[in-house]
């Protein structure tokens, strides 16, 4: 046999629900065996869920993931599956009580072996050493004369072991097991690493990824089938659940090895790490016909960014036990996008829109709710608040008296508007999503206990400059934000004539500034070498850092860059230090 089906199900698996995470993985077996794969893998940790995070310290928690394998094994009749699971030896029958990210190598309903991640990541969103010990083994299986090697993850990230090892050992197809979150533009540098690791070792590498979302984090999928030369064989889709089939030709592979003199006293020494498992074909090649490769369009930036917040909208409401929404529409960009993605997420009967006018509100901002309401088909509710707003002026007025209106006065009326959402809330058992940008959330330009209120914060990594684009780009699917809602000058509408630009430098200068001190790391001279002004920079970074005490309690929102505020984020709250 020198053809291997492979397939890879890229799947949204709930942390903790080993139940329903083992029913989908025996569904996607059976829909491997049905295809005539020899072999069908599954995403890192996709028993459990990614991550599990102190989950993982419970041990009852590890023990039923590990009872739950069971399950999964007694599908596998006739197919090899590579399964992501928490494992402890000592829950196996084993002496070993570490606990490990590993891969169960099953076949014909019996564990085979178990490979225990390696390469453990430390940074960003990561915390994997809290959790896990490391492995050390690089074993080879064969699959009739074909060999194959099994790594998680970040093991492929990086030249050497134990790819190196296992492609010396024998091993023509190298599956790669992930739960890889989504940022910008993170599929590009996944396929070239790919593309790199398989062209450098001379092997096909099979990369199924995690798809959904996770609280802060989104798994875009975007599996891939990767030959021996680097070239793209095949490729899911983003964002959604997946069966990926390929057929991979290991004959080119062998070719390519002979042909490398320098390795062959490499592969002699690499032998010995070799794990001589056979594991039974599937259906036969002689009863496959040929499948055409799929290779799925990639999407541009907007619409990439755009799924990935709707999944991730999508996947925390009803993950975390929630049917229906409430979004405060102000009229503005963010709150029209968010009520936009919401929709996209959980249908129109899910989502209510309330419109809590002030004094200071424009008629042509209700306006604009109302209209954006009607067209995407939602409920929405008009609640003025300025009973309250007066109420509370007349309350203070004693302790006021002496000093001039400004950011008490100015955020009474936004701390109101959170007062009235959250009852809501309460009320209705919906869940409130709030409608900062990620722009807002870096300079403190939000209200604590006003327009922060909520339990999730769809758009708090999104730059404003890049709340337009995708506003334009949703707009560009069916025409429902209203043009005014473009046009218009940003404003809290907190006092008569306030816009965003008198506290705030214009987006695309802020922006600018945000993305290299915050995503890129530059210093504030670094980023004034670029070419902007000192006193800008300065004044942007003092904001970003005395603001820390806010972004610690606003709610949690989904990552779309590569450094967002929250796991990626740690700034001392108390903090004197800032660069300038």
């Amino acid at each position: 046999m020198a053809v291997i089906r492979v397939a890879l199900a890229q799947i949204d698996s709930a942390v903790g629900d080993l139940e329903g995470n083992v029913q989908k993985i025996v569904h996607y077996i059976r829909q491997a065996q049905d295809l005539g794969a020899d072999l069908v893998a599954f995403p890192e940790l996709a028993i459990p869920g990614y991550p599990p995070e102190d989950l993982v310290l419970r041990l009852s928690f590890v023990r039923d993931n590990v009872y739950a394998l069971q399950e999964v094994a007694q599908a596998c009749k006739g197919i090899t599956a590579v399964v992501g699971f928490i494992d402890q030896p000592s829950a196996r029958g084993e002496l070993d009580d570490d606990v490990y990210n590993a891969a169960a190598i099953i076949s014909d309903k019996h564990l085979v072996n178990v490979y225990h991640k390696q390469r453990l990541p430390n940074y960003g969103v990561f915390d994997e050493v809290r959790y896990f010990q490391a492995g050390r083994d690089c074993p080879v299986f064969t699959l009739g004369p074909i060999g194959i090697g099994v790594n998680i993850c970040e093991d492929i990230w990086y030249p050497g072991d134990p790819t190196r090892s296992q492609a010396l050992a024998g091993a023509q197809v190298i599956i790669n097991i992930n739960a890889s979150p989504y940022h910008m533009g993170k599929y590009h540098l996944r396929e070239r690493m790919i593309s790199t690791r398989a062209s450098d070792y001379a092997v096909a590498i099979c990369y199924v990824n995690m798809v959904g979302g996770q609280d802060e984090l989104v798994f875009d999928g975007g599996s891939m089938v990767i030959d021996a030369q680097g070239r793209l064989l095949a490729r899911a889709p983003l964002f959604e659940e997946e069966l990926l089939v390929c057929d991979i030709d290991v004959a080119d592979i062998m070719g390519l090895r002979l042909r490398d003199p320098r390795r062959r006293l490499e592969r002699l020494q690499a032998q010995t790490l070799a794990t001589k498992i056979a594991l039974p074909l599937g259906r036969g090649e002689d009863k496959k016909p040929p499948i055409s490769p799929q290779i799925v369009p990639l999407p541009g930036v907007e619409e990439e960014v755009y799924r990935a917040l709707v999944l991730g909208t999508r996947d925390y409401t009803l993950k975390t036990g929630f049917q229906k929404v409430l979004v405060a529409m102000s009229g503005g960009i963010d709150s029209s996008l968010v009520t936009c993605i919401a929709v996209d997420a959980l249908g129109p009967e899910n989502v209510t829109g309330i419109s809590m006018p002030s004094r200071y509100s424009s008629e042509a901002s209700v306006r604009d709710a109302r209209e954006l309401a009607q067209n995407l088909g939602i409920s929405f509710l008009v609640i003025p608040i300025e009973p309250a707003h007066q109420a509370y002026l007349d309350m203070l007025a004693e302790a006021f008296a002496g000093t001039p209106p400004g950011v008490a006065e100015e955020n009474i009326q936004a701390r109101i508007r959170g007062n009235i959402i959250m009852a809501l809330s309460n009320k209705w058992g919906a869940l409130v999503l709030t409608c900062g940008n990620k722009s807002e959330m870096a300079t403190g330009y939000a209200t604590l206990y006003g327009d922060m209120a909520g339990g999730f914060a769809v758009i708090k990594d999104v730059p404003k400059t890049l709340v337009y684009r995708l506003a334009r780009y949703r707009n560009s699917l069916s025409p429902v934000i209203p043009e005014n809602v473009f046009i218009k000058p940003p404003s809290a509408e907190l006092r008569p004539g306030q816009v965003d630009q008198d506290t705030l430098p214009p987006y695309d200068v802020l922006d600018a500034i945000l993305e290299a001190y915050v995503v890129q790391e530059k210093s504030p001279e670094e980023i004034v070498g670029s070419g902007f002004p000192w006193e800008t920079v300065a004044k942007v970074v003092r904001m970003v850092d005395r603001n820390e005490y806010k972004r610690r309690q606003a709610p949690p929102g989904i990552k779309i860059t590569p450094r967002a505020f929250g796991r990626d984020w740690r700034l001392p709250i108390a903090n004197r230090y800032h660069g300038l």
